[in-house]
């Protein structure tokens, strides 16, 4: 059973990746209410690394999303969000709306 408090949704958006003085871009794979996941990254911030995710929903301009790197994976990194505010929310709420596939464990 997933211990997890939030559903994960499988998304696949193109995002560009900032954190500290390095930049990149990659896809954002999952997406909840409390983390995401990032695949097919261009870097692996270490873990603890404030990142902040521009994250490109058409034909919405790009949304801005900062959080913690939490761990590695073999192709990206996983993040948990600093703040879980109703913007954070609403979001989530639309682009699962989009996608409509949650991971089931």
């Amino acid at each position: 059973m997933d211990k997890r408090g939030s559903p994960r949704f499988i998304t696949r958006f193109d995002s560009l990746v900032s954190a500290e003085q390095e930049e990149g871009a990659g896809v954002l794979a999952e997406i909840s209410y409390s983390g995401a996941r990032l695949a097919e990254t261009s870097m692996r911030p270490p873990i603890d690394t404030k990142v902040t995710l521009y994250i490109f929903v058409q034909p919405v301009a790009p949304f801005e999303l900062t959080g913690t790197v939490v761990r590695h994976t073999d192709t990206g990194f996983v993040l948990t969000y600093n703040v879980v505010d109703d913007e954070i929310r609403r979001w989530v709420d639309d682009v699962t709306a989009l996608v409509s596939m949650p991971e089931t464990g």
